[in-house]
């Protein structure tokens, strides 16, 4: 396949449960999958191109790293061949362990941890599969290299008191070394949809978890929801709509939080609640019909059900269109994730692995793309999303076909905040520009004087030019190289230039009298690469800073890496911010809110993590090279 996760070794997992155990096994399991990967496409690749060619991909700090997979790719071919020839079984073990290995910190005792006391038998098997545990010692700092890659973790010793038995500081400090660091420890419910929309749920008195409510009948029969007593075991939220009811389960709920086998009792010991909401409706139908007619007419129901399931949630190619050189969009007809669309949010894209392309031993299956919406048609279901071809995954959307049922999750996010009758400056760069026009248009909607700033880093990269008009009052193109972008409207302009040098020379004057004073402007959002985004930030401070009205709004779209997209549940988009007036630092989920304070965000931070795959991903784009002249050549 072609996900591209990367793990280096050592690898720590911090927590004491079962989940803390999976990672750790899987991680080990995977880590000699990993390498063997690399060494066996980078041997494929020579064949093709250069040594030296494949190298120079690679900056010093990545090339350090795949010498590191390829050599320990070679001693995992070794340890294959070894066992071959001895007609046996290949040890991992060894290896792996000498590389540094997979280690569980544990704030206490093994015994003590929530995965021995839950099933014992997982910590033996762990052990007999090479994982490490490390007991009594809770992280306090993760340090990292000269490229800002995690290279160790430091850990206090924890110490039981002798007396009262809680675990207390030791102030003994002991740093471990990590390359890959997992976190795997606790959980907290997910009540964000309140946040969201206060006033839909009650929470209970620690405003942690949804209260738990239970249903009565009132005098006249009708059902009502009243608070459960503490400790009582109850399924429903406060929520109530007619005859309508939210349940709710798992680490949601007050009495199950915290395992797999508590959630999985939450549904043996709740559905029966949920079961109780239709006793009147199938005793009436019991008794109005005979078993044959019931069974043939909940039948009938139950696959209209599926049919209107089916007509609202699935996703279907309508067509792919390139825009660019390196730009497609994907128009999916998904009626329900079109209708719930607002400019600004996202959507998760991927195809299936049943019918995803095969080209010698590689099935073409993409990552989850986080992707956001450039325009929907609500009447006709119709969902417009907006592809750089950076990657492996993203140049595998080309290859999508009209009807084929794709993944389209969403939408996600935080709509951009719209405001009304103020003066907004957009700041776009590159593929930026397909999510900024949507908002522009949302803007113009809301009586907003729209000022546009499109960056691009050639000319031939402009897209949906019309709808950019369209939408805007004015808008100064600016190209790095290429084709120069001539302007169709007498207020447009063009600069061979930056999105900053772009908006001094407006407001110098450059350009023609302003059509807009900057210093009216009260809302700047900028879409783009974090360097632009870094670049605009620091400007609005120094060059800019004498056009700018100092009380302005700066937002930013944050393109941070993404796993789930659902809203902080797999910390994957965590984004670090740092208060420019107190230095207090705080992290925010960009998969719940991706429009986030310029002035915050830890432009450097975003960087780092963004690079977190890099040599996987250059060398995935190698191999699907390969793999599309070798079909080329095929079809030939």
């Amino acid at each position: 396949a072609l996900a591209n996760l990367q793990v280096r070794l050592p690898a720590l997992v911090i927590g004491g449960g079962l989940t803390a155990i999976d990672t750790a096994t899987e991680l080990f399991a995977y880590y000699p999958v990993q390498v063997e990967k690399i060494l066996h496409r980078h041997e494929e690749l020579l064949t093709e191109i250069a040594d030296a060619d494949i190298f120079a991909r690679f900056d010093a700090e990545e090339r350090a790293v795949y010498e590191e997979f390829l050599m320990h790719g070679r001693a995992i071919r070794a340890e294959r061949e070894r066992a071959r020839a001895a007609n046996e079984s290949p040890n991992f073990i060894p290896l792996v362990r000498a590389w540094g290995g997979v280690s569980i910190a544990y704030r206490k005792r093994l015994q003590d941890s929530p995965a021995y006391r839950l099933n014992h038998e997982e910590v033996v098997k762990s052990l007999e599969e090479g994982i490490g545990y490390v007991e009594n010692m809770t992280p306090v700092e993760a340090i990292a290299d000269e490229h800002g890659a995690a290279t160790a973790i430091m850990f206090e010793r924890m110490r039981a008191d002798a007396v009262t038995k809680k675990w207390q500081a030791s102030g003994e400090f002991v740093r471990l070394p990590a390359r890959t660091v997992c976190v795997a420890a606790g959980t907290s419910p997910n009540t964000i949809y309140e946040r969201e929309q206060p006033g839909t749920f009650a929470l209970d008195e620690w405003r942690e978890f949804f209260a738990p409510h239970k249903l009565e009948h009132d005098a006249s029969g009708a059902r009502r929801l009243v608070p459960a007593a503490k400790g009582e075991r109850a399924f429903f939220t406060s929520y109530q709509n007619n005859e309508r009811f939210i349940s709710y389960y798992g680490d949601n709920h007050p009495v199950y939080a915290g395992n797999v086998v508590k959630a999985m009792a939450s549904a043996r010991d709740g559905h029966a609640h949920v079961a109780a909401l239709f006793a009147d409706e199938i005793a009436a139908a019991e008794q109005a019909s005979t078993h044959a007619e019931q069974t043939a007419a909940h039948a009938a129901q139950f696959t209209r059900l599926v049919a209107q399931l089916d007509e609202e949630l699935i996703a279907r190619v309508v067509r792919v269109d390139r825009l660019t050189e390196t730009i497609v969009e994907v128009v999916v007809r998904a009626p329900m994730q079109a209708r719930k669309f607002h400019p600004g949010q996202f959507y998760r894209l991927q195809n299936y692995e049943t019918d995803a392309p095969v080209v010698g031993d590689t099935k073409l299956l993409m990552e989850g793309l986080a992707l956001t919406g450039a325009w929907v048609d609500k009447e006709q279901g119709l969902l417009s999303l907006i592809v750089l071809e950076m990657g492996a995954s993203s140049r595998l959307c080309a290859l999508l076909r009209p009807g084929q049922q794709v993944v389209v999750m969403g939408p996600t996010g935080t709509p951009t905040e719209i405001p009304t009758n103020e003066t907004v400056l957009l700041a776009g760069g590159g593929l930026g520009n397909a999510v900024l026009f949507s908002i522009a248009k949302a803007l113009r909607e809301a009586n907003c004087r729209v000022i546009y700033f499109a960056g691009y880093k050639r000319g031939e990269d402009l897209f949906k030019r019309d709808e950019i008009e369209a939408a805007t009052d004015q808008i100064i193109w600016s190209t790095d190289t290429g084709a120069f972008i001539e302007p169709q409207r007498p207020q447009d302009a063009h600069l061979r230039g930056n999105i900053v040098q772009a908006i001094k020379l407006y407001a110098d004057g450059g350009f023609g009298p302003p059509l807009f004073d900057l210093r009216s402007v009260q809302r700047l959002i900028a879409i783009g690469s974090d360097r632009m985004m870094a670049a605009v930030k620091q400007a609005r401070h120094a060059v800019l800073a004498p056009y700018l009205d100092p009380a302005h709004v700066g937002v930013g779209s944050i393109n941070s890496p993404m796993q789930c997209m659902m809203k902080e549940v797999c910390a994957q988009c965590l984004q670090r911010h740092v208060n420019p007036q107190t230095g207090a630092e705080s992290f925010v989920f960009s998969c719940f809110n991706q429009d986030q304070p310029l002035d915050e965000v830890d432009f450097k931070n975003l960087n780092a993590r963004l690079r977190a795959n890099t040599v996987q991903e250059k060398l995935a784009n190698l191999w699907l090279d390969k793999l599309f002249k070798a079909a080329t050549n095929a079809a030939q």
